[in-house]
Parts: C-alpha cells; sequence; structure tokens
C-alpha cells in the first residue's frame, strides 16, 4: 500500500518521523518537551489534581504464594504511567523506534494504555427541562483534513478554523489540552499555531499520562473543564488532537 503513496497505511510513528523532518523539530526538543510532560504530570498527581475527574474503581488483585493464587480487592484511582525520575539524559540514550535515521523513540511517544472517558452534552433546552448545572458551554467544534502522511500536525489546521468559527483568536484562550500522540507532533503543532507553554497541557499530557484509542477527546475535555474551575480567571477552553489517517480537530468550550 506505501508502494502506491496511500497515506492512510503510514504507521503512526513514521507520519511522527515525517513531522519531526518537515517541521524541523530536533531530537533534543522532543526529549525536553517529554520530559516536561513528565514533570507537570507529577506535580499535578502530588497535589491531587487529577481527583476530580477520575472516577476510582474497585480491581481484582491476583497474587501468588505457596497456597496458590490470592486474589485481592484494591482502588484504582492513579495513572500509573507517569514517571517522577525521568530526564533528558536517560531519554537522550534512546535508541529510535520507527526510522533507523529518526528522531522518534518510545520515551517521546505515548505509551500503550487502558483507559476510558465520557462526557455529558446536552442541548439549553435540556439543561432546562432537567434543572441541572452545566460546568461548560459547546461554543463551536471544527474537523479538519491533512496530509495522512503528516496526520500529526492536524491541531495546526484544525484550531484556526475553529477560531474563525467561534470569532476568538488564541489569545482568548486561557487553556489548551493538546494530545501528545509524539511528542514530535505535538511540538510542531504549537509552534505553527503560537500556542503558549504556560497554557498548553499545564498538567501533563499524553506522553505521561497514556493515550488510550478513542477515549482522547473525553479524557482531554474532562481535564480541561476541571482545571479551568479551579482558576479564577479563566473563561474560554480549548481541547484539540490529531486524528490517525490524517485529520485534526479542535473544540472550545467557555466556563459558566
Amino acid at each position: 500500500l506505501q508502494q502506491q503513496d496511500v497515506g492512510a497505511s503510514y504507521p503512526m510513528g513514521l507520519t511522527a518521523e515525517n513531522v519531526a523532518e518537515t517541521y524541523q523539530v530536533e531530537r533534543e526538543d522532543q526529549d525536553a518537551y517529554a520530559v516536561q510532560s513528565h514533570q507537570r504530570a507529577t506535580e499535578a498527581q502530588q497535589k491531587g489534581k487529577f481527583t476530580d475527574e477520575i472516577i476510582p474503581i474497585r480491581v481484582n488483585k491476583v497474587s501468588y504464594d505457596e497456597n496458590g493464587p490470592r486474589v485481592d480487592t484494591e482502588i484504582f484511582d492513579t495513572d500509573e504511567l507517569v514517571r517522577p525520575d525521568t530526564h533528558v539524559e536517560a531519554l537522550s540514550q534512546l535508541p529510535t523506534v520507527f526510522k533507523a535515521d529518526g528522531t522518534v523513540t518510545a520515551g517521546t511517544s505515548a505509551p500503550l494504555s487502558d483507559g476510558v472517558g465520557f462526557v455529558v452534552l446536552m442541548s439549553k433546552e435540556k439543561v432546562t427541562a432537567l434543572g441541572v448545572t452545566p460546568i461548560a458551554r459547546f461554543v463551536g467544534y471544527k474537523a479538519v483534513g491533512v496530509d495522512p502522511k503528516l496526520m500529526g500536525i492536524g491541531p495546526a489546521f484544525a484550531i484556526p478554523e475553529v477560531l474563525d468559527l467561534t470569532h476568538l483568536t488564541i489569545d482568548d484562550i486561557d487553556l489548551i489540552e493538546l494530545n501528545e500522540a509524539f511528542a514530535s507532533q505535538t511540538i510542531a503543532s504549537m509552534r505553527e499555531v503560537g500556542l503558549s507553554e504556560e497554557k498548553t497541557n499545564v498538567n501533563g499530557g499524553a506522553i505521561a499520562l497514556g493515550h488510550p484509542l478513542g477515549a482522547t477527546g473525553a479524557i482531554l475535555t474532562a481535564r480541561l473543564l476541571a482545571e479551568m474551575k479551579k482558576r479564577s480567571n479563566v473563561r474560554y477552553g480549548m481541547v484539540t488532537m490529531c486524528i490517525g489517517v490524517g485529520m485534526g480537530a479542535a473544540g472550545v468550550f467557555e466556563l459558566v
């Protein structure tokens, strides 16, 4: 398929390499960004910032001793993939995994993880009928297509579209959650649109917290709204992501 230039057949890791090369994202920048993601996620966990967005569940844990298997029940409420001791020196020693002479490593890629998220979305009329108090207003959303070989750059094309739709500027957006499928595509997307590091993924991202397939939009929305509620000086927030086979999406929320 790749010989016929069917871009949708490209492995995700190879698209990350393509983005790094096309948008000149150096290996050192990718390593540094991954470390920052883990540092921010570590600090957020230590401060209990994820408590409001995670529903604890009971899980059975099986252990074995001389008497055979034993099942214990424990509360699962913390993302397991965050590495507080990650540092640039260690990441710089990792081999590339998608391209022999590339720059993308396991350390600068989102890890394999399980997860689930949900968001309750309803019309203004339904809110009134039920008498519930909403957290935020869904202002607008845009999905765009990009070159499948550069799928990770999707946010850079979706963000201007949704800003135009909502009659806002990037300076109006107070907090941003951008999926970190790979450090290369995150950095490239941020540079292309001029996203502020102080506003983007303030509690770390998928490189540290995981990137479960199909759950990104809901998870990032929950994370964004939870953080917006903690701050007194924010109004608009944005969730944006790249999407496999060549898409980008972005949505804007207004705290109410």
